[in-house]
């Protein structure tokens, strides 16, 4: 019947969690489980054979991510 692989399965948790993370109410956590969905579409993209447009896209995300977080962690 319905064949769903590794990789796809990994693509629609990253899709899930990246959907989630937009219902977060405080930017911290939004950002937080934001990472781990870039993560989970970092890993996808290269499940898929190395996808460099996904890859580079979601290392950007976790970039600023990181960077905010640490901002305020760093200013509380």
């Amino acid at each position: 019947m319905f064949t769903i692989s590794a990789t796809e399965w990994v693509g629609y948790l990253a899709s899930l969690v990246l959907m989630i993370s937009f219902l977060m109410k405080n930017i911290n956590t939004l950002r937080t489980v934001n990472s781990i969905g870039a993560i989970l579409f970092v890993v996808y993209g290269i499940m898929l054979v190395t996808s460099w447009p996904i890859i580079i896209t979601n290392v950007f995300i976790l970039g600023i991510n990181i960077y905010y977080l640490a901002k305020h962690f760093r200013n509380n």
